[in-house]
């Protein structure tokens, strides 16, 4: 098995339809959403509410738990992590990814995101603003009493805590910015032309990586923020939406090929889970604006407030990544990768965790779709600018030809 087979069964041709419209899926539903919330806000209220409650508190909704498990299992089937110590050969470009997602995206998103939100449009958005998001599992306090910088309060029979809501987005950024590489990391990387291989390694690597160092990351800077920090849900979000999918995954891959043959395997069975991941997030997305459609509708500029600080942390990144990667003197086949890797978001955990800490109703779901909203724009944008500058680096001699003219 090469290296460019090493990690992921099957290689994408380009942007499906699915992937190729995200963003305008993405518009029908919030559009879907907001009609859903005004025309049958029962029928929401009806699905969020089936939900395993703790203490008397919805935790997890059934609903939306099954719509998220299903957008990260065909991830996660499709790595192949038997392979992964074979094919990261390459200790650079492997490095300088990892150095960029973990040691500096997550604090240049939350200084961003801190300036933006809590200084530049913290008046637009409202100083007096709330949100209302779930209480830490654990907590049990009274009305009135004080968490962090939130309020207890009673809201439909359930204690909630009142966060200002600039801090809600806040928390949301935080989540997207310590959720780095998602799949449509292995189309930039096609359609860039770059090296599938190293591509491969890192969605494998940065997976693996998610389990130890996205809670503990994601509690430290959510308490640096002053916002609640849910420890417990915080690590139940990590077992149920990245580590119960991965190990789905991974022993169904071994059994299907085991009993059905890795031609059946990457046919048949990943063919038909292409577009189970974009509908499941759709899906996700119509229920989440059918609770946020009175924001929108009240202050449509809300999603431009927070989409700003997400694009220019989206740019810093990718030409951080971009820059060191010319010093490392690194070929363009490993440097586009390196860089879109960096850039990109996993949004699906991010907005799975912003669901399951503080409520699908809450700023900092929001802020993570806001992610979805701008992610396929942004992100081919900088692929069509590695494939112009792909001269400032030096070239593999078997490169792959570039998918994308400028």
């Amino acid at each position: 098995m090469t290296t460019t087979q090493a990690c992921i069964t099957k290689q994408p041709a380009g942007l499906g339809f699915f992937e190729k419209y995200l963003t305008l899926w993405v518009l029908l539903c919030i559009g879907a959403g907001i009609a859903l919330g005004k025309l049958a806000p029962s029928f929401a209220l009806a699905l969020d509410g089936m939900s395993i409650d703790v203490d008397g508190a919805p935790v997890i909704s059934i609903p939306i738990a099954i719509c998220l498990f299903f957008m990260m299992y065909p991830i996660m089937v499709k790595i192949d992590f038997g392979e992964v110590v074979k094919a990261g050969r390459s200790v650079k470009p492997v490095g300088l990814t990892l150095f960029i997602n973990w040691a500096i995206k997550p604090f240049t998103m939350y200084a961003i995101s801190l300036f933006f939100l809590g200084t530049v449009f913290v008046g637009l958005i409202g100083t007096d603003a709330v949100d209302l998001v779930r209480l830490p599992l654990g907590v049990n306090l009274d009305p009135g009493q004080t968490y962090g910088v939130g309020t207890v309060v009673m809201h439909d029979g359930v204690k909630m805590l009142a966060v200002p809501l600039w801090r809600s987005y806040l928390a949301g950024c935080i989540l997207l910015g310590i959720a780095p590489c998602t799949a449509m990391v292995l189309v930039w990387g096609h359609l860039s032309g770059g090296n599938p291989g190293h591509t491969l390694v890192m969605v494998a690597i940065n997976s693996l990586t998610m389990l130890l160092l996205y809670g503990p990351l994601g509690g430290f800077l959510l308490g640096v923020g002053r916002i609640p920090v849910p420890w417990q849900a915080l690590l139940l979000s990590i077992a149920v939406y990245v580590a119960l999918p991965l190990v789905a995954g991974y022993l169904s891959r071994k059994m299907i090929i085991r009993f059905l043959g890795r031609d059946w395997f990457e046919k048949k069975f990943l063919h038909l889970l292409s577009p189970i991941t974009i509908v499941a997030l759709l899906l996700t997305l119509v229920l989440l604006f059918s609770f946020k459609g009175d924001v929108i509708a009240n202050n449509p500029l809300t999603i431009l407030w927070i989409a700003i600080p997400l694009f220019l942390q989206t740019v810093l990144i990718f030409g951080l990544g971009y820059f060191l990667a010319r010093r490392l003197n690194l070929s363009y086949e490993d440097a586009a990768p390196s860089a879109l890797i960096g850039a990109s978001n996993h949004f699906e955990v991010a907005i799975a965790t912003a669901t399951l800490l503080f409520g699908l109703s809450s700023g900092a779901s929001l802020a993570t779709v806001v992610g979805v909203l701008i992610e396929v724009p942004v992100m081919l944008a900088l692929v069509r600018f590695c494939v112009r500058t792909r001269t400032w680096f030096p070239t593999h001699a078997t490169a792959v030809s570039p998918a994308v003219e400028g």
